[in-house]
């Protein structure tokens, strides 16, 4: 008689999910411990004018580090979202002027433009068999050549504070607090929930760690690739209706430079430039570094130039560290 035996089914465990990464932890004690020093070595860090200034300088670059973040952990990058803020800003500087569109038609046409911008990079990269940066690299050219062209040669002055409800003034402020970044902090929490439970969202993880390897595994690589930029055009819209804010002058050389700022805030909040890992957290507080870094250098009356030099050092200590962690996963 054969004795016959029965598997017993063994639950698996549901991998734990850490609502806080390492890096995160690290980036919110060092910001916090540079809020302690600047509170006891200057006046005005924080007051209220200096705290609401710094939020609402930040809030555009995390905005658009949103969508960069999905971008980057796909191991791509857009370095044309200043383009794209200059096209977006003149356009709607111009309807608001102009044709006195309100606020909330004018924010859907930001929002539109920006998506549409971001599409065509989307496309290029996911089917162009191109390096993003080389497409991204050209886009910021074209996109600037389309703003200088709308631009006609003149500043846009005389803008009203149609967007003045997410502008820097008083009206823009809810609690205190600017409603740009009570803005971001909302879109940024929407989204670490996207791609930290939704089966698309993590599909963005699998596309940069290995898009071949996700391309079997039944993942829509180019679908994913093409939604990331997508997306960062439209935070790139709504960055720049922050940025118009309560209206007045709108130079042809806006969003110069914007592409640095919202890469370093991402990479300095811990997202891998290899792609494969990153999350939106990260970069609400790298942009947060960065914004308390600038307002330093300022209340301090150190040389303009010290904000570079920091930004750069903080970069190359997260680009650093990830390394690392790649060299040790490698190794295991």
């Amino acid at each position: 008689m054969t004795a016959t035996t029965t598997a017993v089914p063994v639950a698996r465990r549901r991998p734990r999910v850490r609502a806080i990464e390492g890096q995160e932890l690290a980036l919110l004690g060092v910001t916090g411990l540079l809020w302690l020093v600047l509170a006891l070595t200057t006046e005005t860090f924080l007051t209220a004018g200096n705290v609401q200034n710094i939020l609402f300088t930040v809030a555009p670059i995390a905005l658009i580090g949103i969508g960069m973040t999905a971008v980057i952990v796909t191991a791509g990058i857009d370095v044309s979202v200043g383009s794209q803020a200059a096209v977006v800003m003149v356009v709607i500087a111009l309807l608001v002027r102009d044709a006195g569109l309100p606020f909330l038609p004018a924010l859907a046409v930001a929002v539109v433009t920006g998506l549409a911008l971001g599409a065509v990079n989307g496309l290029l990269v996911a089917y162009g068999g191109i390096h993003p940066i080389i497409v991204t690299f050209g886009t910021l050219n074209i996109y600037r050549f389309v703003a200088l062209q709308i631009f006609g040669n003149e500043q846009v002055a005389g803008v009203p504070g149609t967007f003045g409800p997410i502008g820097g003034g008083a009206e823009g402020r809810l609690l205190g607090v600017p409603a740009a970044w009570w803005l971001t902090v909302v879109l940024a929490a929407g989204m670490w929930c996207y791609m930290r439970f939704w089966a698309t969202g993590r599909h963005l993880y699998a596309v940069g760690g290995d898009a071949f390897a996700a391309r079997l595994a039944g993942v829509r690589v180019r679908r994913r690739q093409i939604s990331a930029y997508v997306l960062t055009g439209a935070c790139v819209g709504l960055a720049a209706c922050v940025l118009i804010g309560s209206g007045g002058l709108v130079q042809q050389n806006v969003g110069t430079g914007l592409e640095l700022r919202v890469i370093a805030a991402v990479v300095i909040g811990g997202t891998s430039i290899i792609g494969g890992r990153g999350t939106v957290l990260g970069t609400l507080l790298g942009a947060l570094l960065v914004g308390t870094v600038t307002s330093a250098v300022t209340l301090l009356t150190w040389p303009t130039e010290l904000t570079q030099l920091f930004i750069g050092l903080f970069i190359l200590v997260a680009v650093g560290v990830d390394l690392l962690r790649e060299r040790r996963r490698s190794a295991t």
